[in-house]
């Protein structure tokens, strides 16, 4: 593949965006990759590990940049977007990685100036590891890269950006933003939620020890814990800043858990049946539509290697 931006600048440097680098050196789409993180510790392994540059500062990192990916925390993201305004390259793409899009485009937007492209973006990938050394070149084969432009979107920008995200193995869709934030709720922040909580209730199970949760945990609670393993930041972040889906459908959630309890309270294995019929359904399409295997790993077998 040919270089689709010549500078790239990641902002922020863990999981995502270390990914995001090794997959665009991996295909040859940026000529240079330049980072910013906060920690020094954080920046040292990026610069030995997948950026030909680093910056102290966010301001320096976006300088003569063609895109800039903002790759922190969702609560962060209005102060870094302020900091790097002044520093933009006129023509720049920004995107970001966040998995609400209303709470970063309220929190962004405002701050890029004429003539910068904000075009807001979610990828649909992940694991539980963190940090500049979790990063791998194929997290994003296969998946979903969601964008929400507005209808300002300059379209050759967008087409630009969409190539890219192609280029590193995505699958690109775009949808309106409050529609992406309530389907988002619905496929993976109200799951966080419930994994976060059943791991959370063995954990105060004093019936059950400790020792026995992890010694016999079949892959139901196992797949569970890795849920719920995931960057305590990020997701404090998500339900903070999308908490009106999110409370939607634990609302949705909870009316249909009271009917499962009342069937299971009366016995009526005919309603139990229906509906754990249906369910499997979906699963069939999850797997038809190539988002998973019919062997629940839930992305075991492509761990990153660990140290590097």
């Amino acid at each position: 593949m040919s270089v689709i931006y010549p500078r790239v600048a990641l902002i922020g440097l863990g999981l995502i965006a270390s990914s995001m680098a090794h997959a665009m050196r991996a295909q040859g789409l940026a000529a240079e990759i330049i980072g910013h993180a906060r920690s020094a510790e954080t920046r040292a392994v990026a610069r030995e590990l997948f950026c030909d540059r680093v910056c102290e500062t966010a301001a320096e990192a976006v300088q003569g940049a063609d895109l800039v990916v903002l790759a922190v925390p969702i609560g962060a993201m209005g102060a870094i977007a302020a900091e790097i305004a002044p520093h933009l390259k006129p023509g720049a793409v920004v995107t970001d990685v966040g998995s609400v899009k209303g709470a970063v485009v309220e929190a962004v937007a405002p701050h890029i100036p004429p003539g910068v492209h904000f075009i807001p973006g979610h990828p649909m990938a992940g694991t539980e590891y963190s940090g500049p050394r979790s990063g791998f070149a194929t997290l994003f084969q296969n998946r979903w890269w969601l964008l929400t432009p507005g209808a300002e979107t300059d379209a050759a920008e967008l087409a630009r950006l969409r190539s890219l995200l192609e280029g590193i193995g995505a699958k690109v869709d775009t949808m309106d933003v409050a529609h992406h934030d309530l389907v988002v709720a619905v496929v993976s922040h109200a799951p966080h939620l419930i994994a976060y909580t059943m791991v959370g209730v063995a954990d105060h199970m004093r019936r059950v020890s400790q020792s026995e949760i992890v010694q016999y945990s079949a892959t139901g609670f196992r797949d569970f814990t890795r849920i719920a393993a995931s960057d305590p930041t990020m997701w404090r972040d998500v339900f903070l800043t999308n908490k009106d889906a999110v409370l939607d459908i634990l609302g949705r959630f909870t009316e249909e858990l009271f009917v499962l309890q009342r069937a299971i309270r009366m016995g009526d294995g005919d309603h139990l049946h229906a509906y754990f019929t249906r369910t499997r359904a979906i699963r069939r399409g999850i797997i038809e539509a190539g988002q998973d295997t019919a062997a629940p790993d839930f992305g075991r077998g492509a761990e990153p290697p660990r140290g590097g």
